[in-house]
């Protein structure tokens, strides 16, 4: 019933841990500045109209 060997899982290399630690900091500041992204663009299209307004006041 018993196996032989550990059971315990091997200790990650340095450039293992590097490339987790890498992709754990990646996701986030990929999805975030997605997000942030989104928002600016959203917020430039709502207001577009009103910028349009101003600059026609502004010329005459």
């Amino acid at each position: 019933m018993a196996r032989g060997g550990s059971t315990m899982a091997e200790e990650p290399t340095w450039g293992e841990l590097l490339v987790t630690l890498f992709l754990m900091a990646a996701v986030p500041t990929v999805v975030g500045g997605a997000v942030v992204l989104a928002l600016v663009a959203l917020f430039m299209w709502l207001t577009a109209p009103l910028r349009r307004r101003r600059g026609r006041d502004k010329a005459a």
